[in-house]
């Protein structure tokens, strides 16, 4: 079966119709982490669902994840014409007859869409509708390299390929077994070459340049011109920039936005090594206790510079080779101010190297493609995400964008499977509801091996939930290394909030939220802030209101709010909203009793001015005017 080409994501499988599921869970089986996205309307049982088409097409599009549509190719043409620019930016997009009769591949040819449809073809048993004429003559694309490799230009590409096309022949510089099976104009003679190699193109014009992905660049955080530097130590060593795989620092500096923005502008990965004789960070702008420097003293802090770039290079590749016996001999390593490859060990002679690392970059070749993953390690990040109220459709994007991409997911094993699917290579480690703090450092000390992390909150994480935890693990540990994760906290539609716009608008105007749970602070001050807000005429909801340990709370929190509120006061109970069997009920004030309410309830009382009213004698409406008597 052809090859998938895995520098895109996993694709998203749209459905507009149930009848279209069959073969979306059969296309899904060929890529793992892929995901069957529903029209809420129409399908049932998809992994997420969405309202509008269009939009979602689009949305997906933007985000460069690759699109499987089981629907007609016209509804995806037009919905994602408007989008259309760079074709070398495009992830791939198909169109799939929804009884699996037809795979028609739309846009992405030079992102392995043809690969795609050749895959999903083979397994329906059909053939993919390829018009691509140089698929077809060659049985592959030859602008689109597998993962590891980059073409040098792609209009130098579209050229040769014309030429080709047009009779001429080629032959191979380097080594590109994906074309081996290619059916391709072969002559030893040919004047035209596709060439394999890490350097730049020098100027010929009947050349097509792939480069392999086999650079490594270990660079000194404490500069603020990384890019710059790596480029002209690419340019000194005549490497092209798309050779380049991996950016290196040492794990002292992980979370310097400098080294996160030079990454990006790059567009490798950023990977940490820690090594242990490396010593402290240093401050860069630190000059010393002596006005001067003398030049011995620089000289010796060049050396000091140019052994710990070794180091993180030795430490990076060589140590994965000896653990396995293979050695480190595969990669020639070039000081960024010399000419020509220095070969130098780690343990080279710091004050020759001086002289010639004084751009803060050391650069190694492999004599293959690199995986960066065995490179080192990434930063951790630990992201904290609200599911919402519980339905697929509530969550925001980012948390599922941030659960796709965990390697780790944390949380209260209830929440941890509402947020589900998941792969079977992703770890699932769930915990009782009462660890939040030890879930938080469990959390940190993951992510500080360089892992993605993701803990679990229902509704919005800052709200009674895992945000604060988190953010108190991290306040009170000490640990560098967790001061170095890349934490990220995404909101969530919270209990309130969900229950507030099914019942219409009750948090209209000013409002507070309070937990009636007294696990983390005393009753006393609950019933505090529950007098001082009713007496401010706050639109209160109440979280955690009853439980079987507490069953008297609720009857005493109503009885201190009743002092201040009308007996007609509007209250909004909402149960499990958002999750099945939500109940969403309207009663007032006097006539609220405790027994309609458990700890899945959410509890909103108006204030004075809270109005309730029904339309067209069918639905009720609560909502609170924004204006105040």
């Amino acid at each position: 079966m052809a090859r998938l080409n895995t520098s895109v994501p996993a694709p998203a499988i749209v459905v507009l119709g149930a009848g279209a599921l069959t073969t979306a869970r059969r296309v899904q089986a060929l890529y793992p982490g892929a995901a069957v996205h529903g029209l809420q309307a129409r399908v049932t049982g998809a992994d997420h669902a969405f309202g509008e088409l269009g939009a979602h097409l689009r949305e997906l599009y933007v985000r460069g994840t690759p699109i499987v549509a089981l629907c007609a190719a016209g509804i995806v043409i037009r919905s994602l014409a408007s989008m259309l620019d760079n074709k070398g930016a495009e992830p791939p997009v198909l169109a799939i007859a929804e009884d699996g009769s037809a795979v028609v591949p739309l846009l992405g040819g030079l992102r392995g869409v043809n690969v795609m449809a050749r895959q999903i073809a083979a397994m329906l048993d059909i053939a993919p509708a390829i018009t691509t004429s140089g698929e077809l003559r060659f049985g592959t694309c030859i602008l689109s390299p597998p993962p590891g490799y980059a073409l040098a230009s792609l209009e130098q590409g579209k050229r040769f390929v014309s030429d080709l096309l047009a009779g001429e022949s080629t032959r191979i510089e380097g080594d590109a077994p994906w074309l081996a099976r290619a059916d391709l104009p072969y002559s030893a003679t040919a004047q035209r070459a596709i060439r394999i190699t890490p350097q730049a193109w020098d100027g010929q014009t009947h050349e097509l340049l792939i480069h392999p992905r086999s650079v490594v660049a270990a660079v000194d955080g404490s500069r603020d011109d990384i890019v710059e530097r790596v480029n002209e130590a690419l340019c000194a060593q005549r490497l092209a920039p798309q050779s380049l795989a991996v950016l290196l620092a040492d794990a002292a500096w992980a979370g310097a936005p400098a080294l996160e923005q030079a990454a990006a502008a790059l567009n490798v990965p950023l990977r940490f090594v820690r090594v242990a004789s490396v010593g402290e960070r240093r401050d860069p702008g630190h000059s010393g206790d002596t006005a001067e420097v003398d030049a011995r003293d620089e000289v010796d802090s060049k050396s000091r510079d140019s052994h710990r770039l070794h180091q993180l290079l030795d430490a990076a590749l060589c140590e994965p080779h000896r653990r396995s016996g293979d050695g480190c001999e595969g990669a020639r390593r070039h000081d960024a101010g010399s000419g020509s490859g220095s070969g130098s060990d780690a343990d080279a002679d710091a004050d020759a190297d001086a002289g010639r690392t004084e751009l803060g970059v050391l650069l190694a070749v492999a004599d293959r493609p690199l995986d960066a993953a065995a490179i080192g390690r990434a930063r951790g990040r630990l992201t904290v995400i609200g599911l919402g109220p519980g339905s697929a459709a509530l969550m925001v994007p980012a948390a599922r964008d941030a659960l796709d991409g965990a390697q780790d997911v944390l949380g209260y094993e209830t929440y941890v499977r509402m947020a589900g699917p998941f792969r079977p290579e992703q770890r699932l480690h769930c915990s009782d509801n009462r660890e939040e703090l030890q879930r938080a450092r469990h959390a940190f000390e993951l992510a500080s091996e360089g892992r993605s992390v993701v803990v679990v909150s229902s509704g919005d994480p800052g709200v009674f939930a895992m945000a604060a935890a988190v953010l108190e693990a991290l306040d009170q540990s000490g640990e560098p290394a967790w001061a170095s994760v890349e934490l990220q906290i995404l909101p969530g539609v919270s209990a309130a909030m969900a229950t507030a716009a099914q019942a219409g608008a009750p948090l209209g105007h000013d409002f507070c939220m309070i937990s009636l749970s007294d696990n983390l602070k005393p009753w006393h001050v609950i019933e505090t802030r529950l007098r001082h807000a009713a007496e401010a005429d706050l639109v209160m909801a109440f979280y955690n209101p009853i439980s079987r340990a507490r069953p008297w709370q609720l009857d005493t929190a109503l009885d201190i709010v009743r002092t201040f509120r009308l007996p007609e006061t509007p209250v909004v109970l909402g149960r499990d909203i958002g999750r099945p069997g939500a109940s969403l009920t309207v009663t007032s004030l006097a006539e609220l009793r405790s027994t309609q309410v458990d700890m899945r309830t959410m509890i909103i009382i108006g204030s004075s001015t809270t109005r309730r009213f029904v339309c067209d004698d069918q639905r009720e409406w609560v909502y609170t005017p924004r204006w105040y008597r």
